[in-house]
């Protein structure tokens, strides 16, 4: 019976997966018109190693990515707040923008979705927003003008110690 589960969890994963791709270039074109950063995850690599911009190269060199053009703060966010890129931690990223005051027709679809076809991590999410909001906000931020500040500081200056430690984040 538990593998019909995991098999069954698997394919809502995957549909997930899907929704996203295909999505985020419709996104992108429709609702995003601002300059792209024109950095490559190289050039990221480059920068001191405190730096958030450093980790952000990091993130992307451990994950296989570069940066998606328009749409770079939200590799952002994962360094940021310390979430993978698993579908679950995907949703729950997005709930914790939204308790941060973050809205856009992305975000919105990305909650109603994950929480309507992964409702076994309602918990998560939930915590999730609720980290969001007591953080400090940042979801309005320029994160391209921060690449050269340092990681440590950055996450301190929206989190509290408590939250770091709940985000399983530690100090770098």
């Amino acid at each position: 019976m538990s593998h019909l589960f995991n098999y069954i969890t698997t394919l809502r994963k995957q549909l997930i997966i899907w929704l996203f791709d295909h999505s985020q270039r419709i996104y992108t074109s429709l609702f995003k018109n601002h300059e792209s950063w024109n950095l490559t995850r190289t050039d990221l690599l480059k920068l001191p190693h405190p730096t958030f911009g450093r980790h952000l190269g990091e993130f992307l060199d451990q994950n296989n990515f570069e940066l998606i053009p328009k749409v770079e703060r939200h590799d952002c966010y994962h360094v940021l707040c310390g979430y993978s890129t698993k579908v679950e931690d995907e949703i729950a990223l997005q709930c914790l923008c939204y308790g941060n005051g973050k809205r856009s027709p992305y975000l919105y679809g990305a909650i109603i979705l994950g929480v309507a076809i992964l409702p076994d991590y309602y918990n998560y999410y939930y915590q999730s927003y609720k980290t969001g909001k007591r953080a400090n906000p940042f979801h309005q931020y320029d994160c391209k003008k921060l690449l050269y500040v340092s990681i440590n500081d950055f996450r301190q200056a929206i989190f509290s110690k408590s939250e770091l430690f709940n985000l399983n984040i530690k100090a770098l």
